[in-house]
Parts: C-alpha cells; sequence; structure tokens
C-alpha cells in the first residue's frame, strides 16, 4: 500500500456497538483545509459528556496504511482548549497491522471532559483528528510477532 485510507469497518463489527441508522450516517474522516495535518472524524451520534465524566466513541472506522506508518488520534485542539477534552490514552497509536485485528481495526476514541461545563457535540460534528505519521526502525529491530486481536493486544 502506497497512501493510507480510512474505511467503514463490516456492519457485522459495528453492530456490537451500535445501529444500521448510525452505521449508516458514519462518514469517514477527511481534512477541513488543503493544509490540515489532521483528518477530522467525524461523531456518529450526539455526544453529551458531563464534566469529569468519560464516554467511549466507537467511531465505525479503520485506517489502512503502509507498514511504516501509523495513525495518531488526538482531540480537536478546541475541544481541548474550550474543556479540558482528553484522550483517556494521551494520544491514540493506531498501528498498521491493527486493520487485520479480529474487530477489523475499528477505532475507538475514549475520552473525559476535564472542565467544569458540560460538553455536547452534534452527530456529525468533528470531535477528534488523525495524523498519519511514518515511522523508522533501529538497525537491530528483530520483531517478528503478528497481531490476533483489538486494543492492547500487543501487550499480551
Amino acid at each position: 500500500m502506497t497512501a493510507p485510507k480510512f474505511e467503514k469497518v463490516s456492519f457485522e463489527i459495528f453492530a456490537q456497538e451500535g445501529s444500521r441508522d448510525v452505521y449508516d450516517g458514519i462518514l469517514l474522516p477527511r481534512r477541513a483545509t488543503a493544509r490540515s495535518a489532521g483528518y477530522d472524524f467525524f461523531a456518529p451520534t450526539d455526544i453529551d459528556l458531563a464534566p469529569g465524566r468519560t464516554t467511549t466513541v466507537a467511531t465505525g472506522i479503520r485506517a489502512l496504511m503502509p507498514d511504516d506508518a501509523c495513525l495518531m488520534i488526538f482531540p480537536r485542539s478546541g475541544l481541548g482548549f474550550k474543556y479540558r477534552l482528553r484522550l483517556n490514552n494521551t494520544v491514540g497509536i493506531i498501528d498498521a497491522d491493527y486493520c487485520e485485528s479480529d474487530n477489523e481495526g475499528h477505532i475507538f476514541v475514549r475520552m473525559t471532559n476535564e472542565s467544569d461545563k458540560p460538553l455536547h457535540i452534534d452527530k456529525g460534528t468533528a470531535f477528534a483528528q488523525g495524523i498519519f505519521v511514518r515511522y523508522l526502525l533501529t538497525a537491530d529491530d528483530d520483531a517478528t510477532a503478528q497481531r490476533n486481536g483489538g486494543l492492547g493486544s500487543t501487550s499480551r
């Protein structure tokens, strides 16, 4: 693969988290401007997040990318600034082989509203952003294990 791309996970995978109506309305991530670094992820449903509360968003999205790339997920900077919205893993790292997982590489975003005011995100509004990054390997890298699971599976 030469260039990354986004696609939906199958409905069979998404159905574990949401309905057909939600699935059919999922928007693929896209950049807002020609020089944007990040691809905006759009809320598949309305999100209401009270102060101090946490939620997990099943995006319905998977990312395909070259073997020497990863996708880094961040909250939209405006939400971080106004609501201290934080990803619970600080930065989500989606590895190139995650799309081969049993869950088809379904990307979930777990976030917390650390502000003192309620946060409402309308369905279809950008709430997170993903940036593709190429990386290097050390000269003596000898990793040969293959992924066979989803979140946190490479440390088991």
